[in-house]
């Protein structure tokens, strides 16, 4: 089943035409990632996706409905959640603070069980959960924007470079932990400029270039395409 369905998007910042007639989908179950340079607009199709930019003409559909024009609180309740660039958690709050705040349109009971859950995939989280989340270190601190996310019970989770800034034993924790969550059923749309590490654990992937999809294949493929290589795997 199509789980989400982008077709021909394109969204401007100004004069500048950012995605440029964009189409791709993810199927219930599926790690697809988008992989590209930066400024390829892969962050700006998540925010397009997610409801904070909109597109002029085309169309998105999540669960075979039409969203392009639903705000983005309204796709969170509807199972669609996004963990932005730079993990964006509330600095001053305590961690369970973040978590609450994640799951504000649950009932308390239902946040309650949710944390718990939360806590029992990160117990790192658990064992800071007072503690002030912008003292947290990067990796916890994108642990925690991804239990986050997970608060509202989501059935797709977009993830905006998860990696970054990360020491490269973080990152495998971290790519470890996606593996995790798609094996127990939640659906990932994953943008990363580690392509090595996004293909080694997506089923299917689009590479973007100055806006557009220039290729796509099974991750496989991807990861011995020779252009592929030079471009993004140092190869």
């Amino acid at each position: 089943m199509t789980m989400l369905k982008v077709e021909d998007i394109n969204v401007y910042y100004g004069n500048i035409h950012a995605v440029k007639g964009v189409s791709f989908e993810v199927a219930q179950g599926e790690i697809v990632t988008l992989i590209g340079a930066n400024g390829a607009g892969k962050s700006t199709i998540l925010k397009t996706v997610s409801g904070l930019l909109r597109s002029k003409g085309g169309k998105i559909r999540f669960l075979d409905r039409e969203i392009g024009s639903i705000e983005a609180y309204e796709l969170t309740q509807r199972g669609l959640s996004h963990v932005p660039e730079g993990r964006r958690i509330f600095q001053q709050l305590s961690v369970e603070e973040n978590l609450e705040m994640g799951g504000y349109m649950r009932s308390k009971e239902d946040i309650k069980r949710t944390i718990a859950d939360v806590y029992e995939r990160f117990p790192r989280i658990e064992e800071r959960k007072r503690q002030i989340a912008g003292t947290l270190s990067g990796g916890e601190q994108q642990m925690l924007a991804i239990g986050r996310s997970l608060m509202s019970r989501p059935k797709l989770v977009m993830m905006d470079e998860p990696s970054m800034g990360l020491a490269p034993v973080l990152v495998q924790q971290i790519f470890d932990i996606i593996k995790e969550l798609n094996n127990a059923g939640t659906t990932i749309l994953l943008v990363e400029q580690n392509a090595l590490m996004a293909l080694s654990i997506a089923h299917r992937g689009y590479v973007l270039e100055t806006g557009k999809v220039v290729l796509s294949s099974n991750a496989k493929d991807l990861l011995e395409n020779d252009e592929v290589k030079k471009a993004y795997l140092g190869g």
